[in-house]
């Protein structure tokens, strides 16, 4: 078993509405912690872009009105860069590894921590975390969002909307649809979806707020999320 997780770590935690430089600092605390407790362990934190790259990806919409799909999708793109520059600089030491703009070619890392961005238009930074944890041999990727577990629907929606705690990846996308879109609000890219079920990936899909949650699914303890997995 390999000794990397990969971690997708929503920009919405990064970047709610403003820099969240609390949860940051709690974030790089929880990283040195789990990994003074595990000698063996590395992780890859793969970044998103969140609010920053909706408003860039609006602003271009109103702006130029027929904006196409590829220059939407690099506004995200430059957006997770730049929180992705933030997370690695606020992890310091643990962090020595350039920032990863193309998982594809990655095959090791020096540090106990390696950064990663968004790659290249027509997918979201959720299918750069299935392709680093092919890349490394990661069985699952810890999908890490402010939401706590996948629903049946949009629960600010639809009243009855049930949370899931485990899924398959067909029942996954016949829920969320196999379209991508620039900005996309889903729970994890239904290109990102495809191809893990291919691989035979498994996602678990938590509110990456809830640090001590987060640690019991690296540690494999019980915790509360949605589990995705293959059929």
């Amino acid at each position: 078993m390999s000794d990397v997780t990969v971690l997708s770590l929503g920009g919405s935690l990064v970047v709610p509405d403003r820099i969240d430089v609390a949860y940051l600092r709690a974030f790089k605390e929880f990283v040195a912690t789990y990994l003074d407790a595990h000698d063996a362990a590395r992780l890859v934190l793969v970044v998103g872009g969140g609010r920053l790259a909706r408003e860039y990806q609006q602003a271009l919409r109103e702006a130029e009105g027929q904006a196409c799909s590829d220059d939407l999708d690099w506004m995200g793109i430059f957006a997770t860069r730049l929180n992705a520059r933030l997370v690695k600089a606020v992890l310091g030491e643990l962090c020595v590894d350039p920032i990863v703009d193309d998982p594809s070619s990655v095959y090791r890392f020096s540090g106990r921590v390696l950064v990663a961005a968004g790659w290249k238009p027509g997918f979201s930074t959720d299918f750069d975390a299935v392709v680093l944890a092919e890349e490394f041999g990661a069985s699952i990727v810890v999908n890490l969002s402010n939401i706590e577990t996948v629903y049946t629907a949009d629960p600010k929606i639809d009243p009855d909307a049930q949370p899931i705690d485990r899924i398959t990846w067909s029942e996954f996308l016949t829920l969320i649809g196999e379209k991508w879109a620039p900005g996309l609000n889903s729970p994890f890219d239904p290109v990102a979806a495809k191809h893990a079920a291919t691989i035979g990936i498994t996602v678990v899909s938590a509110h990456g707020g809830n640090l001590d949650n987060v640690r019991s699914i690296l540690e494999g303890g019980q915790y509360v999320g949605t589990t995705i997995g293959p059929d």
